[in-house]
């Protein structure tokens, strides 16, 4: 393996993100050089031969989630009237902590879901590119932001920006053969 897209995602917008960030990658790289994780299951993520991890969440109250804003993302999901599905772990560790974990050198990419506009100041991908060079990790592109609309879905045409991202980014990672 090649890539290890790794995803925080509390409705599911950054994971479909992720998703397409995966296949555009794949789509230059081959199917077995990319693999994606939700952050609870990269805990565990042998990164070993991992040449590129490109990692995402959302953002909340300005940045990364914490897990008092995690919590709040519970809570928002039992109001029906938002009509709004919890993903499966969401309430477990997000990648502010993973993220401490990744040895120094690593080699990383950041994306953030977020909303836009004056009155949504704040992205996850500054507070993650800071804590990333304090670890002495290697950010290799500029960090992107998908936008969510204010009833927290993915606007249209994210999901295709994710996946050209993804292309983009297979340059990123050294001569590798494609399936």
């Amino acid at each position: 393996m090649s890539v290890l897209v790794v995803h925080e995602s509390m409705f599911g917008n950054t994971r479909a993100v992720a998703e397409s960030v995966a296949e555009g990658l794949r789509s230059v790289l081959g199917p077995s050089a990319v693999r994606e994780l939700p952050v609870l299951d990269a805990a565990d993520a042998e990164l070993s031969g991992v040449e590129l991890v490109v990692l995402g969440g959302p953002t909340h109250a300005f940045g990364m989630s914490r897990p008092s804003t995690r919590a709040q993302a519970v809570t928002t999901a039992k109001d029906t009237s938002k009509q709004l599905q919890l993903e499966p772990g969401a309430d477990g560790i997000g990648q502010r902590e993973w993220l401490q974990s990744l040895p120094a050198g690593t080699r990383l990419a950041l994306f953030d879901t977020r909303m836009r506009g004056a009155g949504a100041p704040g992205h996850a991908t500054r507070s993650a590119s800071r804590t990333a060079r304090r670890r002495h990790l290697e950010i290799v592109e500029r960090p992107r932001s998908f936008y969510v609309d204010r009833a927290n879905r993915l606007r249209p045409g994210e999901t295709d920006r994710a996946w050209c991202w993804g292309v983009e980014l297979a340059r990123h990672v050294p001569a590798h053969k494609p399936d």
